[in-house]
């Protein structure tokens, strides 16, 4: 068995990223930038007010003062401050030549054209006002490569005066649940049967990732067929997914239909739990990762090999789950010979085990909103002990 950063690792070195595309600011929400992005103005493009109030020199503060005019946004004044004046200003609003903070209207009484502060304490220098280019400059990297386009990133994108974007390429995922025992969710199930919840689970996993997701229905244990249907796959798919027949019991026949239609596997069992049975290798372009059939194994394998997976072809040059430290809430005991990825509840700085971890559980997974990392043979560590962890979100 090999560990879980090697198997991460050797997954990813079976596919490259997907070349780019561009697309426009909407169309490119959820994808992951191609390149840097640079600024093609400079923002904000003139020293502009921050607050509603009177553009003054602070050495003519407190007034009396002559207001002269009005800024607005989008309706600058023309003219020049000269001593003794003030103008009208608004946020977001140009500020006039001369004046070098603004007076906020709180602060101000105004009889007509005369203006007089009504407070003892002088503006600073600046006070108030945004200053030309302190949010970017034309030339100036806004986005590095690879930023995962969300609303931010997309404000930041259209405020520098893009329209489009290139962004990675989409793969194309195929999802293959494997068994005689499946019947689709919904359908009623015999004595014998279990509804598919890998499939409607994993798609839901991807939502939010750049990724076309095919569903490719329920494979029945013939050999034959799935041999059929997986060289079908692997014609139009980047990533074929499976789950289910990737141990070694008698009816597990995936890595058998796969080495029979010319798959180079690159490996088969990973030292964790759950998920042990993991394979992964390639039919000709396409990327074939096997995942466990009980439903919280393939879960922690997708979340730790699938959607990395997706991540690093779409253009993420971080695509590994992020990990976080939390205290935690009980006492844990010695680590086993595998690492263990255990479903869990952080709240409060604190995350605690769910009681129930069988494999085949799906209720821990609605309730887990983290994955508490075990590491092979560590010590017993006492309550709040401080332990990693991956967000589920």
């Amino acid at each position: 068995m090999i560990s879980v950063a090697e198997a991460q690792a050797r997954l990813l070195a079976l596919a490259s990223p997907l070349p780019p595309v561009e697309r426009e600011l909407m169309q490119a929400v959820r994808h992951y930038l191609h390149a840097p992005l640079t600024a093609m103005r400079t923002q904000p493009a003139a020293d502009l007010s921050a607050m509603d109030g009177y553009a003054i020199a602070v050495e003519n503060f407190p007034g009396p003062l002559r207001v002269i005019g009005e800024s607005a946004a989008g309706h600058p004044f023309a003219g020049a401050l000269q001593k003794g004046e003030a103008v009208r200003i608004f946020t977001g609003a140009h500020v006039p030549q001369n004046a070098d903070s603004v007076l906020i209207q709180e602060n101000a009484l105004r009889d007509g054209d005369v203006l007089r502060a009504t407070v003892d304490r002088a503006p600073t220098l600046g006070a108030n006002i945004r200053r030309l280019g302190s949010d970017f400059q034309v030339g100036n990297t806004v986005l590095p490569k690879g930023t995962y386009l969300d609303a931010g990133a997309i404000a930041v994108a259209a405020m520098a005066g893009h329209a489009s974007l290139h962004v990675g390429g989409v793969p194309r995922i195929a999802i293959a649940a494997t068994g005689d025992e499946l019947v689709p969710a919904g359908a009623a199930a015999g004595p014998a049967q279990i509804p598919c919840s890998n499939s409607p689970m994993l798609q839901a996993m991807l939502v939010g990732l750049p990724c076309d997701v095919h569903d490719a229905g329920i494979l029945r244990d013939d050999l034959a067929a799935l041999e059929t249907s997986l060289l079908a796959l692997s014609e139009k798919a980047d990533i074929i997914v499976t789950t289910g027949g990737a141990s070694v019991g008698d009816h597990d026949l995936v890595q058998t239909a796969l080495l029979n239609i010319g798959a180079q596997m690159d490996f088969w069992k990973v030292a964790m739990r759950p998920g042990k049975p993991l394979m992964a290798g390639k039919i000709g372009n396409a990327v074939v990762l096997g995942l466990p059939g009980n439903p919280s194994s393939a879960f922690v394998t997708a979340f730790l090999y699938l959607l990395p997976l997706i991540r690093h072809m779409a253009g993420s040059i971080l695509p590994l789950p992020e990990l976080f430290e939390a205290a935690t809430a009980t006492n844990l005991p010695t680590g086993g010979d595998r690492a263990e990825y255990l479903r869990a509840t952080v709240e409060g700085g604190y995350i605690t085990p769910l009681m129930m971890q069988d494999s085949g559980l799906t209720r821990t997974l609605s309730q887990a909103n983290a994955l508490l990392i075990q590491q092979p043979h560590v010590p017993p560590r006492p309550k709040g002990s401080m332990v990693q962890y991956i967000r589920l979100s």
